[in-house]
Order: C-alpha cells, then sequence, then structure tokens
C-alpha cells in the first residue's frame, strides 16, 4: 500500500510526460517542462501563428514586459533591469563581449566553471590578449571557506572581471556567491556570475548577490519550457551592456525604453513563447506543495542531500562536501573510467549509457576535473522518490563490483 508522501509524488509525477519506464535523475541538465505549461505554451504559439504580424509587430512588446514585470517579483528586482535571452550561455556571451579589455588584463574563474562559459573567457581572452586566471577549488572540500580562499587569493591589481557559478555544473556546489561578490568589489574587481541552475533552486534575489551581471535558465528548476532565460544587469552597466546578436535596437529612434532593453527584446525572428511561459511556470510549481516554492526548494534539497547518502553508501565514500553547499544537485566521485573522449559535448561516459540501458537509469556521469577522473551526479525534484536512488545505488554496485 502506498503511503500519503508516495501517492502524492505519484500524483505529481503524472504532471509530466517522462518516460514512465526511465528513472529520471537529471533534471538538472535540460530541466523537464510540465504538462500544463507545455499547453499554456501551445496556446501562445497558436495566437502567434494566427496572426504573426499583430503578435511580433504589435502585442509582443507588452507580452515580454507582463512577463518581465511578474518575473522581477520572483527574483525581487525591477523588471527593467531584466533583459531575456535564450539560455545562460548567451547571456555570458552578451556581457563578455561587451566589455573591451586589454594585453594583461586578467579574467578570473574557476576550474569548476561550466565548460561552454570558459570557452567564451577563453575567447574574449584570446582577441585581446588578456590571461584566464584559474582558481582551483577543491572538490571535496569541507567548508565554503576553502572556495572564498581559493578565488580571492588569485586576484591581482591586474584582475579585470570574475566569471563565477553560483552553483557549479559539475560538481553541484552552492558557492558563497554574496560573499564572493563582496570580497571581489572590495578589489575593485566586477563580477558576472553565472547562475544557470539557481533559479528555482535557491532563494534568490538577484539584487542582494550585488554583481554587476546575473544570468540563470528559467528551463532548469523553474521548469519553464526550453529557450528561456534572463540576464540581469545592474543600472550603471546596462547602457554598455548588448546583446550577442546585434540587430534592429542598435539604431533604433526609441526613446520611451531603456536601449537596454530595446537591444535585447529583439534580436531578429524567434519564438518568444518560452520567456511568455515563465510567469505560468513559476504559478504551476508554486501550487504543486502546501507551502508554496519555500516547500518546493526544501523538498528538492532534502531529495539531493538522499539521494547522496544514498550513493555514498554504495561507492563506499564519504560525503564530498557539507549539505548547507548543497542545493537541489548533488555529485559524488566514481573510481576512475577508461578516459575515453565523448563524441558529445554533454558527456556521455559509457557508464551512463549502461546505466540506461541495463537499468532504465537517466542519470549524469560527468568527467571532471578530467578523464579519467569522473562524477555522478543526482538531481532531486517534486517528482522523484526515495526509490529512485537506492536503485541507482544498486546498479551501481552491480556495474562496478
Amino acid at each position: 500500500m502506498l503511503t500519503g508522501t508516495a501517492r502524492g509524488r505519484q500524483a505529481i509525477r503524472h504532471h509530466w510526460s517522462l518516460d514512465p519506464s526511465v528513472i529520471f535523475l537529471n533534471h538538472g541538465s535540460f530541466g523537464a517542462c510540465p504538462i500544463p505549461v507545455l499547453q499554456h505554451q501551445s496556446a501562445l504559439r497558436a495566437r502567434m501563428e494566427r496572426q504573426p504580424v499583430q503578435f511580433f509587430v504589435r502585442d509582443l512588446e507588452g507580452l515580454l514586459d507582463d512577463a518581465r514585470k511578474e518575473f522581477g517579483r520572483f527574483l525581487s528586482t525591477a523588471p527593467e533591469n531584466l533583459a531575456w535571452v535564450p539560455n545562460a550561455t548567451s547571456a555570458v556571451n552578451a556581457v563578455l563581449r561587451s566589455l573591451e579589455f586589454r594585453a594583461g588584463d586578467e579574467l578570473l574563474t574557476t576550474n569548476h566553471e561550466y565548460n561552454a562559459c570558459r570557452n567564451v573567457l577563453e575567447y574574449v581572452a584570446a582577441r585581446s590578449g588578456a590571461r584566464v586566471v584559474v582558481a582551483p577549488v577543491p572538490f571535496p572540500l569541507i567548508h565554503p571557506a576553502q572556495v572564498m580562499e581559493a578565488v580571492i587569493s588569485r586576484v591581482t591589481r591586474r584582475t579585470r572581471l570574475a566569471l563565477l557559478d553560483h552553483v557549479t555544473s559539475q560538481t553541484a556546489l552552492v558557492l558563497p556567491i554574496r560573499e564572493l561578490v563582496s570580497e571581489l568589489a572590495d578589489r575593485g574587481v566586477e563580477t558576472l556570475v553565472d547562475g544557470a541552475h539557481a533559479p528555482g533552486m535557491l532563494d534568490l534575489n538577484v539584487e542582494s548577490v550585488g554583481a554587476g551581471w546575473y544570468t540563470g535558465n528559467c528551463h532548469k528548476w523553474l521548469c519553464a519550457p526550453k529557450g528561456a532565460a534572463f540576464l540581469y544587469t545592474r543600472p550603471d552597466l546596462q547602457e554598455s551592456t548588448r546583446p550577442a546578436v546585434i540587430s534592429h535596437g542598435a539604431n533604433s529612434p526609441r526613446t520611451d525604453r531603456s536601449r537596454y532593453l530595446i537591444e535585447f527584446d529583439w534580436t531578429g525572428t524567434d519564438d518568444p513563447t518560452p520567456m511568455l511561459c515563465v510567469p505560468e511556470a513559476i504559478r504551476f510549481m508554486g501550487n504543486l506543495m502546501p507551502g508554496g516554492w519555500a516547500a518546493v526548494r526544501s523538498n528538492n534539497h532534502q531529495m539531493a542531500i538522499r539521494g547522496r547518502d544514498v550513493l555514498c553508501s554504495a561507492l563506499d565514500v564519504d560525503p564530498p562536501c557539507p549539505d548547507e553547499m548543497i542545493g537541489s544537485l548533488a555529485s559524488v566521485p566514481l573510481p576512475d573510467g577508461a578516459g575515453a573522449i565523448s563524441k558529445s559535448p554533454l558527456y556521455a561516459d559509457p557508464l551512463q549509457d549502461e546505466l540506461l540501458e541495463k537499468f532504465r537509469i537517466e542519470v549524469p556521469v560527468i568527467p571532471w576535473p578530467a578523464p579519467p577522473k569522473r562524477l555522478i551526479r543526482v538531481s532531486g525534484q517534486v517528482y522523484n522518490r526515495d526509490g529512485d536512488y537506492e536503485e541507482l545505488g544498486r546498479a551501481l554496485r552491480s556495474l562496478l563490483a
């Protein structure tokens, strides 16, 4: 007989179209959008296709503003500080390619930075003669102070910008971002925060972070459709921050709104419905549990902790970080792999394929810091149950015996 909690999770699972034959423990990579939010998107797409000129020329700006206003309340910032972008990588491109660096400048990041965004940093550094400085943050680690020490110790008088994760992708660490930004600001260093995982995972007030720029995805823990993300830019930096794609707004004569919004809101014909669905995703997820978003975040955090503990027991390893540095994701080191180079840029360790093929478990196995070293990372989302992690533990013991 199902317990009340189990029945509740089973009912919640029905809101997603996830394959029922797969134990899905990889919400963190691409998210998973609930059926009611997808239905809302379908209605918006039907409206768009019914009269495309009306939708794009006359209606879209107001629709984007309405969605931005609701999202601004969720992030505790004025809507005019938020630009819509398709994903966090696009926002990182926009910011870094808006800035001008000189030979000898230093751009600071960590060895945990997401590869796509690290590549942008390397690109702009090579173009200008600047240098990327990588702070080696340990993993496993025992205290957030180790992150502070690693990053701040690499600051010099040449440091011009820091690109830092709020939640690291590979190692799933919630970094002490407010403290980092504050210490860097005291040393005259501006910060771009890659908060791809933070919206919906953490209680996020973007202004209180204090960074010049903050970007996050909405398709992950907010559960909006793919193609929705945001870039927060502090007001004093908006005039000089340009989108990665320059379009009509670059020479618009309009003065009724900021150049920042004019340029970012139109970069060419695309499907804007993912951004327009963000308020619906916020409402839907916030109504799933008594207690609203705070309950969802707490549930997912506890699921990630329990999943990590199951993995540590199965692999006979200690927890690699304190609970306070975990959000809705948790990574645990695995025994070394074969070290083969994957054809996919999005990881495809043979163990990941084996887990899916033999046990119907979808979970990422991530090369870090470099092959043959690797991690396994579990997600905790409202549709997961404790048994999912227990089955993964048994599968790992079988495959790694």
